[in-house]
């Protein structure tokens, strides 16, 4: 009754524009005043690009082997995101990605708008880059096409010129592709769906501006841009390439680096015009545990470059802002965040959560009405060391450097035990650690549980255990800046809570920064049964 009640204030006091969006608790970028504070998402939104459409900007991120994904966020005005949809609701091949492939999949993409569709290509290091486009954005996508094949082929670019022909621009990853620091530009059909020839390059990065990557291609005022980062994700900066031909010569500038900021690595992302004639520039930060998270820099062009951010000597070279003037969008629009709390009362989970590989419906049941959400004892493959290869994991980003999540769940384990069953509150990394809930012949008991790379198939440890007289409990985690320190704790009430095992560090995996959430599973050698109902997921300060 109380959380009906509370949904229904909620409702009330934010307005039908805004339906079930909440606020969150633990970081919000515009200040209320007309300015706005970095990063505007502090979240792993990795690899941002983002486009305007009429009075609309959309972005979307990189999300690997993570499903749903391709994420597709809305703005009014590039400071107030929220998570509206997913392009991709699962990778193929499926025979390789129903199980966590850490750090392969979806890499950078890049949306556009073009002939009344949006077009997002996106690239598979493994197998080349796909395509994926539809009329109604917040509806279903079309299925992937195959427009590059090949390996090391990332970072797709569309661009179609004003005469009509298409190009793909592309970088290369030294991994896959045995060579990287390249610049190249493929013919494509006009309707986007396959590369015409084999391909220039156009711009050689080895010397200056190494490691080059992530094209986006612009055309203004008689030019045409290459933005493009370089020197690595977390210590490069931002190139500007120009030419008055497509395939060059180009001249190149870097035009943003980290200067005297704390922001490193400032790169990658997406240039911006608003209806009022402002460009404006979406870029990442890498920071570790906590992923790579979004800022919004202001850009200014003078004798035809871009200057992205401050530029406190005038040399044309731009640093980050920390707080600054927010966008002129055309009017002022409500203050929104992406979505961290979900009260599992609807008959679908937030958009917010993905799973580590592709989803299967039998790891899960939200029924319409119940008020919970269950998660199956589901068994792990019986080789299995660890959770590095478990796809079953309900996770979400880190929303901010200090934060508290919270989850009330029961616990059924159906049968006489649950030995080699369990279910609870955890953050994934290489490193990760979590506090579960299971029972043995003497009645139930929480656990935490830490395991140190764990992509070398390290067994877990297991830190602390308390006996607790119920199956019905509260766990709560409380993350803290700078290193993302984690301390676990639980309730027996919802009031009391008590410590529970020692202070772990979240560690990102592979390419994604270290994420919170929530499991249940089972052994592959136990009878089969169990599940939690998690009656809902809370982030806090």
């Amino acid at each position: 009754m109380y959380k009906n009640t509370l949904i229904i204030v909620l409702i009330l006091l934010i307005g039908p524009r805004q339906g079930f969006a909440q606020l969150s608790k633990v970081w919000v970028a515009d200040k209320g005043n007309g300015s706005y504070q970095n990063p505007i998402i502090h979240a792993d939104y990795s690899d941002p690009d983002a486009i305007r459409v009429g009075d609309d900007y959309y972005m979307v991120s990189s999300s690997f082997n993570c499903m749903p994904g391709l994420p597709i966020l809305h703005s009014k005005d590039l400071v107030n995101w929220q998570l509206i949809n997913y392009a991709l609701k699962k990778q193929e091949p499926a025979a390789v990605y129903d199980s966590p492939q850490h750090g392969k999949g979806v890499w950078a993409p890049c949306i556009r708008y073009h002939n009344n569709e949006f077009y997002i290509y996106y690239p598979d290091p493994d197998y080349g880059v796909y395509m994926v486009k539809t009329k109604s954005l917040m509806g279903d996508w079309d299925k992937p096409v195959l427009v590059l094949p090949g390996k090391g082929i990332i970072d797709p670019a569309p661009f179609w010129d004003d005469d009509g022909k298409a190009y793909l621009g592309v970088a290369w990853a030294g991994s896959r592709a045995g060579v990287n620091s390249l610049i190249t530009i493929f013919r494509m059909d006009q309707k986007g769906t396959a590369v015409t020839d084999e391909g220039i390059h156009v711009y050689d990065g080895h010397g200056k501006n190494h490691t080059i990557e992530g094209p986006k291609i612009y055309k203004r005022k008689g030019y045409y841009y290459i933005l493009a980062p370089a020197g690595g994700v977390a210590t490069g900066w931002q190139v500007a390439l120009r030419a008055e031909n497509i395939y060059g010569p180009y001249e190149d500038k870097v035009v943003m680096d980290q200067g005297k900021t704390a922001v490193n690595g400032p790169h990658q992302g997406a240039l911006v015009e608003t209806q009022t004639g402002e460009s404006w520039f979406i870029h990442f930060q890498d920071k570790g545990a906590y992923g790579r998270i979004i800022h919004l820099e202001p850009v200014k062009w003078i004798n035809n470059w871009p200057v992205i951010g401050n530029d406190p000597d005038g040399d044309g070279k731009g640093e980050p802002v920390t707080v600054y003037k927010k966008p002129n969008a055309g009017a002022v629009y409500p203050i929104v965040t992406p979505s961290e709390d979900d009260e599992f009362d609807r008959h679908k989970m937030g958009l917010q959560w993905q799973w580590h590989a592709n989803p299967k419906i039998q790891w899960s049941a939200l029924i319409k009405g119940s008020g919970y959400l269950r998660l199956f004892a589901y068994p792990q493959d019986k080789n299995t060391m660890n959770l590095w290869a478990t796809p079953n994991l309900l996770l979400q980003k880190l929303p901010a450097p200090d934060f508290t999540a919270t989850t009330k769940l029961k616990y059924q384990v159906e049968w006489e035990t649950g030995q080699g069953k369990r279910a609870g509150l955890l953050m994934m990394g290489n490193d990760y650690s979590y506090i579960a809930i299971s029972k043995d012949e003497r009645g139930y008991k929480l656990n935490t549980v830490v395991c140190k790379n764990a992509a070398d198939g390290t067994v877990e440890e297991i830190t602390d255990e308390k006996r607790i007289n119920i199956n019905e409990v509260y766990l709560r985690i409380r993350v803290s800046a700078p290193d993302a320190k984690c301390v676990f704790s639980y309730s027996e009430d919802g009031i009391n809570y008590k410590a529970i095992g020692e202070e772990f560090f979240a560690k990102p995996d592979k390419w994604i920064g270290a994420k919170v959430g929530l499991f249940c599973i089972s052994t592959a050698d136990v009878r089969m049964g169990g599940y939690a109902d998690f009656d809902w997921f809370r982030v806090d300060k």
